[in-house]
């Protein structure tokens, strides 16, 4: 068990560091004539890609995407697919200062605890850029989803305490922090921009609503739907929760308030309200998916903390580098490709069942 692979049946590996040569991702299981471009992956690169605004990093990587393997003449051959994304605008000089200084809020010392050893260029393997394999690999999860008629949508909801007001899918695109409210995206954006001034980070929260999802997705007891989600989203770093559907809200209702009632609308059983996020017994249910995660503030920020090396001396650190201020426009896509990829496995694992009457 390495903790660098993620899936059963669609499954995939990524490797590589922050600041090495190149990162990238094998993707093994999937399907054989899939048509698949580069252009297909490179689409959801480039929304989590570092530089793309001002309340970004400024590391300036295109993250353009090479495929190695798998396809031929545009489809899938049913091996397995090797993706590349060539480091180029690398500076590990900017971490030389910090070598033997553990970072607060990093894994700075977690993996030296681990390993004897660690890649202080960027935190290396623990860095956020890891995601960007994540991201590739997900691309072509969402593929094989959309074939299917299931779609997800990930936005910012909130940042800094200062929440979405509507959900208009058409806003999340158009403007830098992908909320989908671009009246309330203007004063988080100021909330992002006057942390960054302050040498400061925030955090916020990320919601995700998966439509078209069929009913019967999730495996009894150990591996529930949400089980697996919780699990695909909370190896995401900055992620420090995840609920579902009405989650930690769910304690000030009533059972009578918190129950979906059943109903038939064509010939289907759905429910009037979605209190369970779309997960029932640990099952979809056939209604939209529906979760958020927390996102904590960015641990790499300039003001002077105070540490430890790895002589056992206090320290005081001043992170240099380029950083993220706030990480939800760019964790988007990220928890979007981490839920494709658990749902394109329990679709293939729903083919050991039999059929359902539903």
């Amino acid at each position: 068990m390495s903790g660098n692979t993620f899936g059963e049946l669609f499954r995939f590996t990524t490797f590589g560091e922050s600041h090495g040569p190149a990162i990238g991702v094998i993707v093994d299981g999937v399907p054989a004539r899939l048509s698949l471009k580069a252009e297909d992956i490179q689409k959801d690169l480039d929304r989590r890609r570092p530089g793309q605004s001002s309340i970004t990093t400024q590391r300036k990587e295109a993250d353009q995407v090479e495929i190695l393997s798998g396809v031929f003449e545009g489809v899938t051959t049913g091996t397995p697919i090797a993706l590349l994304i060539r480091n180029t605008d690398t500076r590990p000089k900017d971490y030389s200062n910090i070598k033997d200084v553990f970072r607060p809020g990093h894994a700075d010392y977690t993996y030296f605890a681990k390993y004897g050893v660690r890649d202080y260029r960027g935190g290396g393997r623990s860095s956020g850029r890891e995601t960007a394999c994540r991201v590739a690999a997900g691309a072509i999860a969402k593929k094989i989803l959309l074939e299917k008629g299931i779609r997800i949508t990930a936005y910012t909801l909130a940042v800094a305490g200062i929440y979405a007001k509507q959900i208009n899918f058409d806003h999340i695109e158009q403007n830098m922090v992908r909320s989908p409210d671009n009246d309330q995206a203007k004063l988080m954006i100021e909330a992002i921009e006057s942390a960054r001034k302050e040498r400061d980070s925030v955090g916020g929260i990320v919601e995700a609503v998966v439509k078209g999802c069929p009913p019967g997705l999730g495996e009894p007891v150990f591996d529930k739907l949400e089980a697996r989600l919780g699990y695909a989203l909370l190896s995401i770093g900055t992620i420090k929760g995840v609920e579902f559907g009405s989650g930690f809200a769910s304690q000030h209702q009533k059972g009578s308030e918190s129950n979906d009632l059943m109903v038939v609308k064509n010939n289907k059983i759905r429910t009037k309200t979605n209190h369970a996020g779309g997960i029932a017994g640990g099952i979809s249910n056939g209604e939209d998916l529906v979760m958020r995660v927390v996102t904590k503030p960015p641990s790499s920020i300039a003001q002077k903390q105070v540490t430890v090396n790895t002589r056992l001396k206090t320290e005081t650190i001043e992170v240099k580098g380029r950083h993220d201020p706030c990480l939800c426009p760019r964790v988007v896509p990220v928890v979007e490709a981490m839920i494709a990829s658990v749902l394109v496995d329990f679709l293939f694992l729903q083919r050991r069942h039999s059929s359902s009457t539903l």
